[in-house]
């Protein structure tokens, strides 16, 4: 199956460093370029898409709005947004997963690195690695936006076991470090957290990440403790 790739960014350099890397990968294609939020948007309702790589800064529209129309359109539930950033010191990475991002990568990123988020976030699942999620939260979390007042009422259909694996991808771990910690089997674990996606109605593991720190489930200092 091929995973046709949209490419967004409004520097045409980037954009054709990207499709060299994504050309020449086995099973990759690129589904088209743009170089604004708009034009991202409407790629993805003419064009089949299922990966797009989205700059947050860009004109006309940002990486970050237009992850949100694509993320809450229907007609694009397939389609899943790789964040492109400068990393360390971009502060609208939380609002960009907030949007529904499935995960977000640096701009300078190794090809190889690249190719393997790609297929990650092509197969259903988030990219928050450990350190992704470190990052993230000694940085933005707490600063973005405060936990709720009020604790998500959906939260409590989920068991104690979902509670618990809920937190333990909150932390960043994989499945199958969670398998091992818990001593259970990885398809275990994600049942769980497939289970647990459904009752906070969330996207994916970036929205489960989220909805933990805004419900307050786990402390940035949790995290960065680990």
């Amino acid at each position: 199956m091929t995973i046709r790739v949209l490419l967004a960014d409004d520097q045409a350099l980037i954009r054709a460093g990207f499709r060299m890397i994504v050309d020449a990968e086995p099973g990759f294609e690129v589904a088209g370029e743009a170089s604004d939020g708009k034009e991202a948007v409407d790629l993805c309702h003419s064009a089949r898409v299922d990966v797009v790589l989205m700059d947050i800064r860009m004109p006309h529209m940002d990486g970050i709005e237009a992850t949100r129309r694509i993320c809450a359109d229907e007609r694009l539930a397939g389609v899943r947004v790789l964040v492109l950033t400068t990393f360390d010191n971009d502060d609208n990475v939380v609002l960009a997963l907030q949007a529904g991002a499935s995960g977000f990568l640096g701009k300078n990123v190794a090809p190889p690195e690249l190719v393997t988020a790609i297929r990650v976030v092509a197969g259903g699942e988030a990219l928050l690695s450990p350190r992704a999620t470190r990052g993230l939260v000694s940085r933005f979390i707490h600063q973005i936006q405060p936990p709720v007042t009020r604790r998500l009422p959906a939260l409590d259909l989920v068991t104690e076991r979902e509670m618990e694996i809920l937190i333990l991808v909150a932390h960043g771990l994989s499945n199958d470090e969670i398998a091992q910690r818990l001593y259970v089997s990885p398809l275990t674990v994600k049942t769980h957290v497939n289970r647990t996606m459904v009752k906070l109605n969330a996207r994916d593991r970036a929205q489960l990440v989220v909805i933990a720190y805004q419900n307050a489930l786990v402390r940035p200092s949790d995290v960065l403790a680990d």
